[in-house]
């Protein structure tokens, strides 16, 4: 994996475009040709270029996958930022096809993070392609921004992208896309409606287990942590869970009162305790054809998450599980304490290293996590 940040952008270029002319959204090639010919302006990618300004100190370590034009290219070049483009619509006006075409494009290049401009037509449109698999952030530019996907201002998206060029810690959450219907909008109707839900970065905030002086309690995060896992396996009854080493999956399963092989790896299923110390051959028989979910934590001082420890967690164990059903557990102060340093992966298998290097979330606490890269 290159050692820069790959950032995926994607531009509606008529997004927001009937605000100012009065026509209460931009949907629709009909909506859109009246409002350019009121004299509407295109501002979304005049948007998007704020929001990637931001990153202009830190160019050297951002790669920008975009789509071509005013699609993204534009706003990348001007931003100053190293560019690949990998989507060219074939029209001018472009349609919600060509949004959802390029973010399709943009995922299969494997990206850290996908920074779309527009509204919440837009977010529909991102959401249908990238849906949970990969964290997003909506720049606002549109006549609609109801979804919770959006920073605050096209500034704030880029803020909360360069803490993490920079490798602070910044929290994920799922968020909302919700849109209205804009012919009943513009009867004077708000009919607001849930889309799905997305993965997005934010600032980080303490919220669970911090006391006054803002340090964490390790004891009460470990319990939050617990907590939350619990709560999944419950939601999860017919998932084998592999929980493997280290003292902070110990605490886990110490919290559901079952035994625990502190350096080696057990299964449960259910709540309950099914295989202990298993090998890596016991582990792939047992869960062959199931599904199956990993709680790990990060081990030894360098940030290892895979080849310390847990070596029966093999390249075809974790290949057949799949980076989506890893659970990785850690204290935000066990993180901090990594200056900034990448989480390792040493799976013993190169081309599954590279395939697993990105953005993980880190669950610190109930319903808690952050955004971290490994590698």
């Amino acid at each position: 994996m290159s050692d820069k940040f790959r950032l995926g952008v994607v531009v509606n270029p008529f997004a927001g475009i009937g605000g100012a002319v009065a026509l209460k959204g931009s949907d629709g090639a009909a909506v859109r040709e009246q409002a350019l010919a009121a004299g509407a302006e295109q501002l979304a990618g005049i948007k998007m270029t704020r929001a990637l300004n931001v990153l202009s100190s830190l160019a050297g370590q951002i790669t920008v996958i975009t789509a071509s034009a005013e699609m993204g290219e534009n706003s990348a070049r001007e931003a100053g930022l190293t560019k690949k483009v990998v989507y060219t619509p074939a029209q001018a006006q472009t349609e919600a096809e060509d949004t959802e075409a390029a973010v399709e494009a943009i995922l299969a290049e494997g990206i850290d993070l996908l920074l779309f401009a527009g509204g919440d037509g837009t977010a529909r449109n991102v959401c249908q392609i990238a849906e949970l698999q990969t964290p997003v952030l909506g720049v606002p530019a549109g006549c609609k921004i109801h979804s919770g996907v959006y920073a605050v201002t096209p500034v704030a998206a880029g803020e909360v992208v360069a803490m993490m060029v920079r490798g602070e810690l910044v929290s994920e959450a799922p968020a909302e896309v919700r849109d209205i219907d804009e012919e009943a909008f513009r009867q004077g109707k708000v009919l607001a409606k849930h889309f799905g839900e997305m993965r997005v970065p934010d600032s980080l905030t303490y919220v669970q287990a911090v006391k006054a002086g803002g340090k964490e309690s390790d004891e009460l995060v470990l319990e939050d942590i617990a907590a939350f896992i619990r709560e999944t396996i419950e939601d999860e009854p017919d998932t084998f869970f592999v929980m493997g080493s280290g003292s902070t999956v110990a605490a886990i399963m110490d919290s559901m009162g079952l035994d625990n092989t502190l350096l080696g790896v057990d299964v449960v299923k259910d709540g309950e305790l099914v295989a202990s110390d298993v090998t890596a051959a016991q582990l792939l028989e047992l869960t062959d054809g199931q599904p199956v979910k990993m709680v790990i934590t990060v081990i030894g001082g360098q940030g290892h998450i895979f080849g310390r420890g847990n070596q029966q967690l093999s390249p075809s164990f974790i290949r057949r599980t799949g980076k989506e059903n890893v659970l990785i557990t850690a204290t935000k102060t066990k993180l901090q304490s990594l200056d900034g340093r990448p989480l390792r992966l040493d799976t013993g298998d190169a081309e599954l290293d590279t395939t697993l290097a990105g953005y993980f979330p880190v669950i610190t606490g109930y319903r808690d996590k952050v955004l971290y890269p490994a590698k």
